[in-house]
């Protein structure tokens, strides 16, 4: 009996262990397939970014050259940002001194024309 409850554990742990070797392999697979898609993304961002930088040459983009390009592209946008609201506010100034020239002009001529 007790040679048959042996057989049966080592019987569970043999199955066990297959499974476990069935997961590993899924999990390698699975880890491959995603550094694929990590090195396909990268090169894609780095064809957006940097069209003659993007690894035209079949080798791997590395994942700094990746962060810097995407942090320099972030520090143009904020600079534009910026940019914008400096014109913008230059604009808004403009326009309120032309309103300013306008009504004074028009109470010039009022004067002129009551002076005729």
């Amino acid at each position: 009996q007790a040679e048959e409850e042996l057989k049966a554990a080592l019987s569970q742990q043999a199955g066990q262990l297959r499974e476990m070797g069935r997961r590993e392999r899924l999990l390698r697979s699975d880890l491959q397939r995603a550094g694929e898609q990590l090195e396909s993304f990268k090169t894609q961002v780095m064809q957006v970014c940097s069209p003659s930088a993007a690894g035209s040459t079949g080798e791997s983009v590395p994942e700094q050259q990746v962060i810097e390009k995407v942090r320099q592209i972030c520090d143009e946008n904020q600079q534009s940002h910026e940019r914008e609201k400096s014109l913008q506010k230059e604009l808004s100034s403009r326009l309120t001194q032309e309103k300013e020239v306008s009504a004074s002009m028009e109470v010039f001529k009022n004067s002129l024309q009551k002076l005729q």
